[in-house]
């Protein structure tokens, strides 16, 4: 999957593309998902037993189900593209991305059953950008709100629910979270440094025969890098790749 030109076939079957936009969208589903953590306890807990650079994969994915649910609807689609392309490149390396900033004077209204959804997915990926960019030990806690945006606006709830419930469970098993165990004090001022972390690769999320190695995954991810088009997307460092 070098590309995202390729539609996963995950989403392909959840009716996504093209679809209508008939899920509810008002200031009450706004706040959930701006503020989720109260009634989704369950789900920050299985989140916080996978690693930084999983949870940064897991983001790009997520971040995936909701391009192309709108793909068709708006050109903004294409700067979810280009966050979606940064953030696989900043798995292999962040030296070759910039911060994905986002709305940074808070102008952009959250409202509209389109630019909405799209508004929360972008400020989630920006929150967990920056977290990561820290070593912040509370990264996985940003991805609650994305999943449940992207639940929230497939139209088979249950295409996404299988592919989630299995996802979760490989990244717990397979990339696990290297300080599940450490007090909350411990984690306040500290700094997690993911650099020497598996990378992980679109195709874990997305290729159903994908086997993950340590040697496939960086594979794959450098074929995906390899073939963006660098000069297109703001969110890539040039220099830096070339280098």
């Amino acid at each position: 999957m070098r590309n995202l030109n390729n539609v996963p076939k995950v989403i392909l079957e959840s009716k996504s593309i093209g679809h209508a936009i008939d899920f509810k969208w008002n200031k009450k589903k706004i706040n959930e998902l701006l503020d989720p953590f109260e009634e989704n306890e369950d789900l920050e807990n299985l989140l916080t037993q996978i690693n930084h650079k999983a949870s940064v994969g897991l983001a790009a994915a997520l971040l995936e189900w909701v391009y192309w649910r709108f793909t068709g609807y708006t050109k903004d689609t294409n700067d979810t593209q280009k966050r979606i392309e940064a953030l696989w490149c900043s798995i292999d390396s962040l030296e070759q991305t910039n911060p994905l900033l986002f709305d940074t004077d808070f102008e952009i209204p959250a409202s509209g059953s389109v630019n909405g959804p799209l508004w929360i997915a972008h400020m989630s990926v920006r929150m967990i950008d920056t977290l990561y960019r820290k070593g912040s030990y509370y990264l996985q806690n940003e991805l609650v709100g994305l999943v449940l945006l992207a639940r929230h606006i497939t139209p088979k709830k249950k295409v996404f629910d299988r592919w989630f419930n299995r996802i979760i469970v490989d990244l717990i098993c397979l990339y696990p979270c290297e300080y599940e165990n450490l007090a909350s004090e411990e984690m306040d001022e500290a700094v997690y440094d993911s650099s020497n972390e598996p990378v992980i690769c679109r195709d874990f999320f997305f290729d159903a025969e994908f086997k993950a190695t340590n040697e496939a995954s960086e594979t794959a991810i450098h074929g995906f890098i390899d073939n963006l088009n660098y000069q297109a997307n703001q969110f890539l460092n040039l220099s830096r790749i070339h280098s």
